[in-house]
């Protein structure tokens, strides 16, 4: 790019020079006199749109225009106007610099604008282009004091052509924010060149950035002028795969997971963790650092602990509004979590429920410190900070009360509410059709026993009244929820880890005549050890107080394991780590004025950094996750092999997942081209109302833009980021034959409708009700401390004279289970600035110009208002008992709106918690 200099006023009469985007330079045009020419200077050009690198070339002196240069020549008065949002709250300091910037702007010396055509110049086969700064600043709008707004003159040609791009350069000491810019002046009325970006200023890096205007362009529709900045650009981001990034780069590009240990701690292999990549422990990768390597293991990359940040690309870091929301919520999760630390530091070990009013006083009590109470493990907290935590809200160290038991505190005990969140829950996605017997194992043989499960038909047959087993299975009335394939292989090692015990479990289902799902077999299986061969052992409800009790253990290690799987796979894995390549891709292969760039990039919002943050604190070794959850250090592990053995992207759509697990048929009559099989299954759908808004959204924008035969295969720029997707993004499963293939609008509709789905309507619908579900231990344990006790075990008989203290002390202690309780406070809160499924934002209104898109998008925010009618009107109805009845929370986790805060509600655009 080029790197801008001062320049003289605009009616000087001065030639400038533009990008040489092809190999000549262009010149800017400045009515008046003949004048020399501007001096050589270095300037960064692509040759051609065939390289693959940007090249420096040494710019010759123009000493000579075109004879119609040597006369006066029309010229068209236009204004750019720059707007720039500012921070909302602002120290003494950061006021006076801004004053000083101010100033500069004003007088013309902070900020450079240089208007490229779309129209080549004849004379330097360029685009044709004039520059001028910053000068002078309009008034603020009254309703929003952070934004404001400068003005730029020019006077260009009149056979200038419409604008195309922008160059902008930061004179200024440090960056600041660019909404947008609009032009005034031309015939075809205001054009706009959205941004929403930071500008890095010139000290950190000479090269102006580009900014396009928001009109979109297929590559091969690039308008003449404007075509080599589109493949600058794109270059621009990619880096060179070398070196440490900064932060006020903008660079793109993969790297494997081998950031969440730290093998160069003190505690040494403890916190030592295997890098994610590889044949053995496949993983999609994720946005590359460049940190340098550990000391002790060349393979992993050394870590950026809190408070240092952990590099993204700058533009997808949180904005203020964001950042404070998450900062005062890991506050939140850190002062929550003082009383049970202090009590712990004053044990030998953390301390377990001792009754269920403990748990209760966690909502009915809440924390109030003193002055002892603020230093914790030697840290002070500032008074500023505890009086801006507090002013939070009145009880901000009182948990409020989960939805789960807000209407019915003992809902949680009961069978039907167990199996009702398979269908309502914050997990609604591993439950399966049960098609016949033997249930079979598809692990391998050696090492984990004989592969039939402990229940039999016959077992089974006991539990059912009034049908056989066979008319069951017939009318589809069995189900199953079987994590035994995905923990066997780890389980043994899980329960080596202090304070873990686990199974590997199935639960089968009986969807009753009535309507309801009831749980009526569990089974919990041990891998063999030396000692020991592999156990097996199931459970049924029965109706004597032991049997209950016992019962009651078997479910909560089933929600344990449960939960574990939500967390790392469904949650972590399939939405947050699978959606990062595709967000990478984008912005590395299309260009901000590609159709498809532009209906992905709301999709795209905070992901990378909310992932950044969790290999920074959730996910790492020692994180929460390894603290708090079942599998400890093996997490990361399972979740790699489920990648391994599960993940497909083409079974990523709700429909093929629904039908994958027999919970739905093929039916060509339904809008969404499947009929469920429970037809009161709430996830589905409700999500099946989404996922055909979304599905028709893109058809019809893609039909648009690609109404042309073959214009999918000619697309070089979107076939190069399927290929980057599938074989950088995805490496490790770069060779599966499962792969779409992108050679139709049909195929990219599929895709796109998928990543979308992914981004949007199945994260909400397993993340935002974590706190209401969760929010209760008892509910969702994330893990358990103690093995269901047997007859021979020297503490049953403890357990027969104290179940329930058996049962608490099973379950995760205090510091753990409150620990796990903010966080998934933080995870389940929106931030005020949430961007939402449908909704047009205002910072975002000029994203493209076609009123024919726009008139599609008005249709899609139209039917999302449909369907949160229609999933009202769902919720009052009283046939459909997993979302209507006595203490039965409605489902409301698909409710396309919502407001701030944690609403178990709302269909965020991205990831972006």
């Amino acid at each position: 790019m080029l790197g801008a200099q001062p320049i003289a006023p605009l009616n000087s009469g001065v030639v400038r020079r533009a990008p040489a985007t092809n190999g000549r330079v262009g010149m800017s045009w400045v009515p008046g006199r003949r004048s020399p020419a501007v001096g050589a200077r270095q300037i960064r050009a692509v040759i051609s749109s065939e390289d693959k690198a940007a090249k420096a070339v040494e710019s010759k002196d123009v000493n000579a225009l075109s004879s119609s240069s040597s006369s006066p020549v029309k010229g068209i008065d236009v204004r750019a106007v720059i707007t720039i949002r500012k921070n909302m709250k602002e120290k003494l300091s950061d006021k006076i610099e801004d004053q000083w910037e101010s100033f500069r702007n004003g007088i013309g010396q902070g900020i450079s604008i240089q208007l490229v055509s779309e129209e080549i110049d004849p004379v330097t086969m360029s685009g044709k282009s004039v520059e001028s700064f910053v000068r002078g600043w309009l008034p603020k709008p009254a309703n929003l004091p952070y934004i404001v707004e400068y003005a730029a003159d020019f006077t260009v040609p009149s056979d200038f052509g419409s604008p195309g791009a922008v160059f902008i350069t930061n004179f200024h000491g440090k960056e600041f924010y660019l909404v947008e810019i609009v032009i005034h002046g031309f015939d075809e009325g205001p054009i706009f060149f959205p941004a929403n970006s930071w500008i890095h200023s010139r000290k950190d890096n000479p090269e102006s950035r580009i900014i396009f205007r928001n009109q979109a362009y297929l590559p091969s529709q690039t308008p003449p002028g404007i075509k080599d900045l589109r493949r600058e650009d794109l270059l621009s981001i990619r880096g060179n795969g070398k070196g440490e990034r900064r932060p006020h780069d903008r660079i793109y590009d993969y790297a494997p997971y081998n950031d969440l240990g730290n093998p160069d701690k003190d505690k040494g292999e403890d916190l030592a963790r295997p890098v994610l990549s590889g044949k053995e422990r496949p993983y999609p990768r994720r946005c590359r650092t460049g940190r340098p390597p550990t000391r002790t293991d060349p393979l992993c990359e050394s870590r950026a602990e809190k408070p240092l940040p952990v590099y993204v690309p700058r533009d997808e870091t949180f904005e203020e509004i964001k950042q404070n929301t998450f900062s005062a919520g890991r506050l939140k999760a850190l002062l929550h979590n003082l009383i049970p630390s202090i009590a712990a530091t004053l044990s030998s070990s953390d301390i377990p429920f001792q009754c269920f009013s403990d748990i209760d006083k966690l909502y009915n009590d809440g924390v109030l410190l003193n002055d002892e109470d603020q230093k914790v493990s030697g840290y002070v907290f500032p008074s500023n900070m505890m009086k801006q935590v507090m002013n939070v809200g009145k009880k901000l160290l009182k948990y409020e009360i989960p939805a789960i038991i807000s209407r019915d505190r003992f809902a949680w005990l009961r069978d039907n509410e167990f199996a009702r969140q398979a269908l309502a829950g914050v997990n609604p996605v591993n439950i399966k059709l049960l098609k016949g017997f033997p249930i079979v194992s598809e692990l391998d043989l050696g090492g984990y026993g004989p592969p039939e499960s402990a229940i039999t038909k016959e077992l089974i047959q006991q539990e059912l009244s009034g049908i056989t087993v066979e008319e069951a299975l017939e009318d589809k009335r069995l189900f199953i929820l079987d994590y035994h394939d995905m923990l066997l292989p780890f389980i043994g090692k899980m329960n080596t880890l202090p304070g873990r015990k686990a199974y590997a479990s199935r639960t089968v289902f009986f969807y009753t005549r009535t309507g309801f799902l009831r749980p009526i077999a569990i089974e919990l299986s041990l891998p063999p050890t030396p000692s020991a061969p592999g156990k097996k052992q199931v459970y049924t409800h029965g109706h004597d107080a032991t049997t209950h009790w016992i019962w009651k253990q078997a479910k909560a290690h089933v929600c344990s394991n449960d939960a574990g799987v939500h967390q790392l796979v469904n949650h972590w894995l399939k939405t947050h780590a699978c959606m990062e390549p595709y967000i990478i891709a984008t912005h590395r292969q299309l260009s901000v004025m590609h159709p498809v760039y532009k209906l992905l990039h709301p999709h795209m919002r905070y992901t990378l950094e909310i992932n950044a943050l969790a290999r920074q604190s959730l996910i790492n070794g020692g994180g929460v996750i390894e603290a708090c959850f079942s599998p400890g250090k093996y997490a990361m592990e399972i979740s790699s092999a489920a990648y391994k053995s599960m993940w497909r992207f083409d079974m990523e759509s709700l429909p093929a997942d629904l039908i994958q697990r027999g919970m739905a048929v093929k039916d060509p009559s339904m809008p969404s081209g499947v009929k469920l099989v429970i037809e009161d299954y709430p996830y589905a759908a409700d999500g099946l109302l989404v996922w055909s808004a979304i599905k028709e959204w893109v058809e019809s924008y893609v039909n648009h833009f690609y109404s042309e035969p073959n214009t999918v295969t000619s697309d070089l720029e979107l076939q190069a980021w399927w290929k980057e997707i599938k074989n950088e993004g995805h490496y490790d499963k770069r060779n599966e034959p499962w792969w779409p293939k992108l050679n139709t609008k049909e195929d990219l509709s599929g895709i796109l409708t998928t990543m979308i789905w992914i981004a949007s309507g199945q994260h909400a619908a397993i993340n935002f009700g974590q706190y209401p579900f969760g929010g209760y231990v008892p509910n969702r344990p994330t893990l358990m401390r103690k093995l269901i006790p047997q007859e021979d075990d020297p503490d049953y008989e403890k357990f027969l004279l104290n179940p329930q203290l058996t049962f608490l002390a099973s379950l995760p202690t205090q510091l753990q289970a409150t620990k796990v309780m903010a966080v998934q406070d933080t995870l389940s809160t929106h931030s005020p600035d949430e961007e939402y499924l449908g909704q047009p934002q205002h910072l975002h209104s000029h994203w493209i110009k076609d009123p024919q898109v726009l008139e599609m998008f008005r249709k899609f925010s139209a039917r999302l208002e449909e369907i949160e009618e229609i999933i009202k009107g769902r919720n009052k109805n009283s046939h459909l008992k997993n979302r209507y009845g006595a203490g039965i929370p409605p489902y409301e986790l698909l409710l396309p709106s919502s407001g701030p805060g944690v609403t178990c509600r709302g269909i965020p655009n991205s990831i972006s918690i």
